[in-house]
């Protein structure tokens, strides 16, 4: 269900607030019970009858959950006689876009506590967790998915040479029976092989998405200005400045949204391990057939052992964020993924604890 908008204060850049709503795929989904659960709890917080998550997209209102119905009547006409009682905080995202409500309301009339208000705000706080978190494993899987059928893709020309080459082998003149006979086994092998690999990418196919890369040029100077301008927020809210030290087009054939991913990836992970009022620097290096992005930051660091480990899934690293923030590890292990699909490297660098670290990516101009 959509719903008319209603007046509520949102984040000024449209654009950034919508692109980051459809990032989490939560608009026309059904409802759920964990979202229904954070409703009854703020329901009975207040001790009313009626409560509800309502995400906003392009001036009209998705209601993902809600408690005693009745929520078109209340998030679009508060003035309504019906309801004479009306609380809500916004759902915010962790860089600062509001993306909905979560509200209670009730026909009788009574007031809002302040710990109640602060229960609310947590409950909120509750949803875009596990918005985030379900967005970090769904990205994670689909880079690791994309990067096996990219895999599986690279496998198929050796195998067919192998197939073409193993059934001449068998045709050559004066070959001797125990040859031919092992030609014959390599052919139909191979041949074996090869339909294993097309089942598995005619599976990939079907989904939603392909797995290759779009590759189109694109000048990495400008992925990295968008990717910046998205975390604005949260760079304001830290008291922090990204320098892009580039002047020059950086040229590449590339997928521009996985290209996007990465860098927003390690952007956030410098923004989230850096002390407010730090500057993040990025520069780049020219090579013959590469360019390499360096991503700088002054923040926590890495130790020698968790250099050995950053890009592994789950694996404990001594580095926190400076904070509070989430972390979920699965981060750098996505674009790490999408880098290999590239056929381009990320590696880490750093001289050690609080001594910053430096993400570098490097890219195959073709």
């Amino acid at each position: 269900m959509q719903y008319e908008k209603a007046e509520q204060n949102i984040s000024s850049n449209e654009t950034l607030h919508l692109k980051k709503l459809g990032s989490y795929e939560i608009l026309n989904t059904p409802a759920e019970i964990a979202f229904d659960q954070i409703s009854q709890l703020a329901a009975e917080i207040f001790d009313v009858p009626f409560a509800g998550i309502c995400f906003e997209e392009d001036g009209r209102f998705f209601v993902k959950s809600e408690v005693g119905g009745a929520a078109l009547e209340i998030v679009r006409d508060l003035d309504s006689a019906r309801f004479v009682f009306f609380a809500s905080v916004p759902i915010v995202s962790p860089d600062g876009y509001h993306l909905g409500l979560i509200y209670v309301a009730d026909t009788e009339f009574k007031s809002a506590e302040e710990r109640q208000l602060r229960m609310l705000q947590h409950l909120a706080g509750m949803v875009v967790e596990k918005l985030e978190s379900r967005m970090a494993i769904r990205r994670t899987l689909r880079a690791y998915d994309d990067r096996l059928h990219v895999l599986v893709h690279d496998l198929k020309n050796p195998m067919t040479t192998i197939t073409l080459q193993s059934e001449l082998l068998g045709r050559i003149p004066g070959m001797d029976d125990k040859a031919i006979l092992v030609a014959g086994k390599i052919n139909a092998q191979s041949k074996k092989m090869i339909d294993n690999l097309n089942g598995i990418l005619s599976a990939a196919r079907k989904e939603a998405t392909s797995f290759k890369p779009k590759k189109d040029k694109i000048d990495l100077r400008q992925i990295l200005e968008q990717v910046k301008k998205e975390f604005t927020l949260s760079l304001k809210r830290k008291s922090q400045t990204v320098l892009i030290n580039i002047q020059e087009t950086l040229e590449v054939f590339a997928d521009p949204d996985k290209i996007a991913m990465v860098f927003s990836q390690l952007m956030d992970n410098a923004i989230k391990f850096s002390p407010i009022g730090n500057e993040i620097l990025i520069t780049h290096q020219l090579a013959d057939h590469e360019i390499t992005i360096a991503v700088k930051d002054k923040g926590v660091g890495l130790t020698k052992e968790d250099l050995g480990k950053v890009f592994l899934k789950f694996s404990p690293l001594s580095s926190v964020s400076t904070n509070r923030e989430n972390s979920y590890g699965l981060g750098l292990i996505t674009a790490n993924a999408l880098i290999d699909i590239h056929k381009g490297k990320l590696w880490a660098e750093s001289d050690g604890k609080d001594l910053g670290t430096t993400f570098y990516v490097t890219l195959p101009i073709k």
